[in-house]
């Protein structure tokens, strides 16, 4: 039995097998077990945005696992307040703070439960329901697998909790009529679908929402999980629409690959909770917050918000040139390649093969994702490498 074999005997099988093993990483290259370079563009699922073992992340983590790495939450750590107070400034658009609270978890799913449950408790007894969309994913949890719009994902676990709606994304008079009805509490919404497919809602869906919030009085909850933190040119994808949630949450890159979530809300919805309301044993400790602390600094000096929109439009215009691309979704360094047949997996299968990592968010596109550091020579060999994949899945008939 081979080394990845007796490896793979001990672990559920919750994912596909784990061909290639990936040892090492540097920016936006990955090294396999055998020593083949891999280019990296769907970083750990929009993850390592400031790519592999960032020297100033590094640094900084190998520090405070010297110092202090835990500590729990029944005692006050020197890092958090500060983060926060970081987070709560982006979330205010990089210069004014936008005057929230912020509580650390450990996913991003475990920051949508915060906003779940925040948005419960603020509304009180009897108006539980939380709105969600078709197509979205919150999370894996059982509440955030409810939250989840996509039903053939439930089946397997029913039943899942209740309290959860879902209507048609980017369709304000379903918003509306779902918001007529039911004991509300939030509507819960991705500004950009991301495992859905990429899908960009119309300019105007997001501030239509807002309205029917106010109007319903209930709470807007931005799941900003995969699109915030620079990844679509803003610090958080709300912010293109000038949008002002009242509960938003993050994780992925927040940390660039410490697992570490969190979940911000306005003061005065944030004062809903209390003492023991929530909690999260390993939440905010100093060891992940080492991580968030360098990784938001060096987002801020590299100017990744502007590096998106640049190093994105290049990479968009490049994926729309390629053979057998219909169309190209997205914003920033949140892209998906719309492909004539439904082959995505098998574009992407070849793509790997050849030295590049890409995913089919759909059957028939591919998303990209790569670090918000890539540089104009990654993404023309990337393309390069995709474009061949592409010429091989029409010469094959696959892409008929």
């Amino acid at each position: 039995m081979s080394a990845t074999d007796q490896s793979r005997s001990v672990l559920m099988a919750t994912y596909a097998p784990p061909e290639p093993v990936f040892v090492r990483g540097s920016g936006t290259e990955l090294f396999d077990d055998q020593g083949k370079r891999y280019l990296d563009f769907i970083g750990g699922l929009a993850v390592t945005s400031l790519g592999h073992a960032h020297p100033a992340v590094t640094a900084a983590v190998a520090e405070q696992a010297a110092t202090l790495s835990h500590i729990s939450n029944l005692y006050r750590n020197a890092l958090a307040p500060d983060v926060a107070a970081t987070l709560d400034r982006l979330i205010g658009g990089g210069v004014t703070p936008a005057g929230g609270q912020v509580f650390f978890a450990n996913s991003g799913a475990e920051a949508n439960e915060c906003a779940i449950k925040l948005a419960r408790r603020w509304a009180g007894p009897g108006r539980h329901r939380v709105v969600a969309a078709l197509g979205s994913f919150h999370g894996r949890t059982l509440a955030t697998l409810a939250a989840t719009g996509q039903p053939e994902k439930h089946t397997p676990f029913a039943p899942v909790p209740e309290g959860f709606t879902h209507v048609p994304f980017d369709d304000l008079d379903a918003m509306g009529q779902a918001l007529d009805s039911g004991p509300n509490a939030a509507v819960l919404l991705e500004p950009i679908q991301g495992e859905g497919g990429v899908v960009v809602p119309s300019s105007d869906y997001l501030v239509g929402v807002r309205k029917l919030c106010d109007d319903h009085g209930v709470l807007l909850i931005a799941d900003e999980i995969q699109t915030g933190l620079g990844r679509t040119g803003e610090w958080f994808a709300f912010q293109a629409q000038n949008l002002r949630p009242d509960i938003v949450t993050m994780a992925k890159a927040l940390g660039n690959g410490m697992p570490v979530g969190a979940c911000w809300a306005r003061a005065e919805v944030a004062a809903a909770f209390g003492p023991g309301d929530h909690g999260s044993t390993f939440g905010g400790q100093p060891l992940a917050l080492s991580a968030v602390k360098a990784t938001l600094a060096v987002m801020e000096a590299e100017d990744v918000c502007g590096r998106a929109r640049r190093a994105g439009a290049k990479l968009a215009a490049g994926l729309a040139g390629l053979p057998g691309v219909v169309d190209v979704r997205g914003a920033g360094l949140l892209l998906a390649a719309r492909l004539s047949g439904d082959t995505a997996k098998d574009v992407a299968a070849r793509a790997l093969a050849a030295g590049l990592l890409v995913n089919a968010v759909r059957p028939d596109s591919v998303r990209v994702a790569p670090p918000l550091l890539v540089t104009d020579a990654e993404i023309d060999e990337a393309l390069s490498i995709l474009g061949k994949a592409l010429v091989e899945d029409a010469t094959t008939g696959d892409g008929s």
